[in-house]
């Protein structure tokens, strides 16, 4: 589907409108356009798909199933995010339909964390790069961040941060209700779905418009030069350099072979690519309709820290994984 997408879109922007491929502006409208059309129609669809099943299942007991295994929860959320191949904003959907769910925000947070960390396609992309060892460290590193990420959040207790609508809606919609057949259920499902897009279409566009910038403005070259001048400080660098920009994982890992290819140790390779795929100012601006500010800035600054640690940590183990 996603490549019919694409398909559709080049030949809109290079046919139809008849723009310069090679032009830097004409890709960021197609980056524009792809993006937009793409999270907002995941947006839609897994909301009414995840709104469907929901009528399935009691929310109290799903919430106290959660709740009382809480390790397991976040075990589960990660897991889960790791079979999704998601980016940063397209994960967050599901995300809110957790919350929607009931589903604890701290269990919610490690399936964010995990969903855009590691997928099938970063996995079988870093097998030919990197081989079976660093790719089956990252895959584990993911979702002990995701896991331990969660944990710490969850305990912090920041629900009073979700933007009050949205919170009260979420209590709404945890409320069991009595569905006759099957056309309730679907219909629940598209409502709920066209409420939250409504609520968040406005912060997809301009969160994707901020992306394709940075995507398309921003020389490769100029984030390596950064990142060897940082020295010991490399890895914190590299990850504050990685979070503002928004790609895909098959655009950034050949940016981080490159890196690591050039000398550049292996954590603070892998600590900018972590960077790019869990956290990016376009996803900030997108949960900015669901979170206040500073549940936000709390949630990228967990994950940041985590990113470091585990930078400086493959730094340590590059002997034993290279």
């Amino acid at each position: 589907m996603t490549f019919m997408l694409k398909e559709a879109v080049d030949w809109f922007c290079y046919s139809l409108l008849g723009l310069n491929p090679s032009s830097v502006l004409s890709q960021s409208i197609n980056y524009f356009i792809y993006d937009s059309i793409k999270i907002l129609l995941l947006l839609f669809f897994m909301i009414a798909i995840i709104g469907f099943l929901r009528t399935y299942i009691p929310r109290k007991k799903a919430k106290e199933f959660l709740t009382k295994r809480k390790f397991l929860g976040h075990v589960f959320a990660s897991l889960f995010g790791v079979i999704t191949p998601f980016c940063s904003c397209s994960s967050i959907p599901i995300f809110l339909g957790f919350l929607e769910a009931g589903i604890p925000l701290g269990v919610s947070f490690s399936f964010l964390i995990t969903s855009p960390l590691v997928n099938e396609y970063l996995v079988v992309l870093m097998l030919g790069f990197f081989g079976i060892k660093i790719t089956a460290a990252y895959v584990l590193s993911g979702i002990v961040i995701g896991v331990i990420a969660g944990i710490i959040l969850g305990r912090m207790k920041l629900e009073k941060h979700l933007v009050k609508d949205f919170a009260k809606d979420a209590e709404d919609l945890q409320k069991d209700s009595n569905f006759k057949g099957i056309k309730e259920r679907m219909l629940f499902g598209i409502l709920e779905a066209v409420s939250m897009v409504r609520k968040l279409w406005l912060w997809v566009l301009f969160g994707v418009a901020l992306g394709a910038f940075i995507h398309n403005y921003i020389p490769e070259g100029t984030i390596q030069s950064f990142v060897n001048a940082g020295g010991i400080f490399s890895v914190p660098l590299a990850v504050l350099i990685g979070v503002p920009i928004y790609g895909s994982c098959a655009a950034i890992l050949p940016i981080a072979v490159a890196l690591f290819q050039k000398g550049l140790p292996l954590g603070t390779a892998l600590a900018f690519m972590m960077a790019v795929s869990a956290l990016s100012l376009p996803e900030a601006v997108i949960l900015r309709r669901a979170m206040k500010l500073r549940l936000i800035l709390i949630f990228f600054g967990t994950v940041a820290l985590a990113l470091v640690f585990t930078g400086y940590l493959f730094n340590f183990l590059q002997p034993l994984l290279a």
